[in-house]
């Protein structure tokens, strides 16, 4: 008996070709895939896998991307790929035209076809579409990965998301629950009286946040302007106008580092209600973002980065002078002076660099992000922030050092940022004076000063509770990824060497 050789695995670069090969072929007979401009598609793999009783004998249009191809000789099955699942598609010389089944016979993994034919069940019990009918759609010149490896180099499957979700389908959930997150906050803030609004992307100032910007030239205008790095400062202006209820969801540009927490572009909603203080935010947000888990998940248990987390509301509140006391073991409110500060954060080990003013504020808040913000696990409040770190939040009326400022933490990440906004305009103008000199002197995070919104203010804003919410961040603790690249469709990402 002659001994079985195993065929050699063509290179990428034969497979290319023959895929070209076999394009130059259609087109030369007239069978071009690229001349077809549509199919009517009539149902999909899960509508007909989920209602095969209804289905079942009954002639259906599907189409999708041939994802396997197995069989010989007169009988194949493929399995189909669509936007919904996949299906297996039976096709049998006996059963089509010869020359379209030869014809089919030559498509490859991967190529785009529409098919016709009945609903059946296999003597396997597989629920099928028998082919009657099928057309080839559009050519794949570039092979799938191998079917058992995938493709798993993270950094290529960002680079190429459109390979990524054909090939890792489970991919596509993320996206799915970002965009049911998405509308639930639309919802949620819509029924609640709150006006969605746009407003720029560019401006001639960096404004609203202690961040980075990006730069960018207008040459109409021959000047250089800022990519947002919030949305605040604006949707302000609007509640001074009147408008006592205002979100924005939008796409938020910061010029910093990147991690699995931060990509330079990401997706923030930020909403401001008239007569309402950072209170109102903390309730708002913890019944926004608990219902979505229990609306998207059907619960509040959730698992995040090894963590289980409880989302059932009744969240935990502590001030950030509470919160380094009981994990630091030092009371930053029984310090009355800059200088005893210093010496209690100097106890457990932290400076503060020379762009840093070294203030009773600025301290009690390096000890808190350096060593308390990672022992956050379940979701708590963090509030009355120092002034130093709150240059758009009201001082607190019992603690003149203090802000009434509150962030979410879940998981040792920070889920969105909330004030009960400053509407004083001597105040905000010394503050924005403030953070001009800080700026000044090398901190390039530092903001700048907007007269047309300190003008804005003059005018009188209402008492006001304003909330800035990370979309990316409540994604990947609803979808229980530990990087923003998961959950962002296009991350940024340093461009490859030809």
């Amino acid at each position: 008996m002659a001994k079985f050789e195993a065929q050699p695995e063509l290179s990428l670069n034969d497979q290319v070709k023959i895929r070209r090969e076999k394009l130059a072929q259609l087109q030369e007979s007239g069978n071009d895939p690229f001349a077809q401009t549509r199919f009517a598609a009539d149902a999909s793999s899960t509508a007909i896998k989920d209602g095969f009783d209804t289905f079942e004998g009954k002639n259906v249009s599907v189409a999708g991307r041939l994802m396997t191809k197995r069989g010989m000789g007169k009988v194949l099955f493929c399995d189909l790929q669509d936007a919904a699942g996949r299906i297996q598609i039976y096709v049998k010389i006996d059963e089509m035209e010869e020359e379209a089944f030869l014809q089919f016979k030559k498509n490859d993994i991967g190529d785009i076809v529409g098919v016709k034919g009945d609903v059946f069940r296999t003597q396997r019990g597989e629920i099928s579409v028998r082919a009657r009918e099928i057309v080839l759609l559009s050519k794949a010149l570039l092979p799938l990965p191998d079917k058992y490896h995938g493709l798993t180099n993270i950094e290529l499957r960002y680079r190429q998301r459109y390979v990524d979700l054909i090939v890792n389908p489970e991919v596509r959930r993320n996206f799915e629950i970002r965009s049911k997150f998405i509308s639930h906050v639309r919802r949620y803030l819509d029924a609640h009286g709150y006006m969605e609004v746009e407003t720029p992307v560019l401006n001639t100032i960096s404004g609203g946040a202690t961040a980075r910007p990006f730069i960018t030239h207008h040459n109409t205008l021959d000047m250089d302007m800022f990519l947002r790095i919030a949305l605040e400062l604006n949707l302000k202006r609007l509640i001074v106008g009147g408008i006592d209820r205002v979100y924005e969801i939008g796409r938020i540009f910061r010029n910093e580092g990147m991690d699995p927490k931060h990509n330079p572009e990401f997706t923030m909603v930020e909403l401001y209600q008239a007569y309402a203080d950072f209170g109102d935010m903390m309730d708002l947000f913890e019944e926004l973002l608990s219902s979505a888990a229990k609306d998207i998940l059907g619960t509040y248990e959730v698992q995040w980065m090894d963590e289980q987390i409880d989302l059932t509301p009744g969240w935990k509140r502590m001030t950030m002078a509470d919160a380094v006391k009981e994990h630091l073991g030092i009371d930053f409110m029984a310090a009355d002076t800059d200088e005893q500060a210093q010496a209690l954060a100097a106890s457990v080990g932290v400076e503060l660099g020379e762009d840093k003013d070294k203030t009773w504020g600025n301290y009690l808040y390096e000890c808190f992000d350096r060593y308390v913000e990672e022992k956050l696990i379940q979701p708590t409040f963090i509030t009355m922030h120092p002034v130093d770190v709150s240059p758009l939040a009201k001082r607190s009326a019992a603690d003149p050092r203090l802000t009434e400022r509150f962030e979410l933490f879940i998981c040792r990440s920070e889920m969105g940022n909330a004030f009960s906004e400053l509407n004083d305009p001597i105040d905000q103008c010394a503050r924005f004076r403030k953070q001009v000199e800080m700026r000044e002197r090398g901190d390039q995070e530092a903001g700048m000063m907007d007269d047309d919104y300190i003008n804005a203010l003059e005018y009188g804003m209402p008492p006001t509770g304003g909330l800035g919410i990370g979309i990316d961040r409540c994604v990947m603790l609803l979808t229980n990824q530990a990087s923003i690249r998961e959950v962002i469709f296009f991350p940024t990402m340093k461009p490859t060497e030809n």
